[in-house]
């Protein structure tokens, strides 16, 4: 038996290669919604978290006058100078459909390498089954780049959250 201590009459094992490990798109998504409710806070915006996860909206965004339906997206990969966000859903019977304005108000995108997040309103997918958004290049054909940080688009139309000031207590009773 040959033994571990060089004996030429044994022969080298092959390295053994393993899959590489595809991350959790589930876990990244969940990351990404963490990344969202932290960034809207720190702009001054209420988040609430529906229970569950059958609506078509991850968060509700309150900015002091309106209530906004939020779909967060990530995404992590440069391809072609541009990354890519699917703006679609798989519905019960297992097809792909883009989102309308009767099930959300806004998609939130995060384009996690370079940090830069997008707030496109419903109107300006249209029907869209992905967006491609250019935070580190210049495209001359690039439909979302007005959106690139554009959180003043869910502020109310002072552009600051706004808060409801507390009713004061008394000690009487209501008569």
């Amino acid at each position: 038996m040959a033994q571990d201590s060089g004996d030429p009459g044994r022969q080298p094992r092959a390295p053994v290669r393993h899959k590489p490990t595809r991350k959790n798109s589930k876990r990244t998504g969940e990351l990404a919604e963490a990344a969202f409710l932290h960034k809207a806070q720190s702009l001054g915006f209420k988040v609430c978290k529906p229970w569950g996860d059958s609506e078509r909206y991850d968060f509700i965004l309150d900015n002091g006058q309106r209530l906004w339906r939020v779909q967060v997206k990530c995404t992590e990969h440069l391809r072609a100078r541009g990354y890519d966000i699917q703006s679609i859903y798989v519905n019960r019977k297992g097809d792909k459909t883009s989102y309308t304005s009767a099930e959300i108000d806004v998609l939130i995108a995060h384009v996690v390498p370079v940090d830069v997040w997008y707030v496109v309103p419903i109107e300006a997918i249209a029907f869209s089954k992905s967006l491609r958004l250019y935070p580190d290049a210049s495209c001359p054909r690039a439909r979302f780049e007005q959106f690139r940080e554009a959180w003043h688009l869910l502020k109310p139309k002072d552009g600051s959250p706004k808060r409801k000031q507390k009713a004061k207590r008394t000690n009487e009773l209501p008569r």
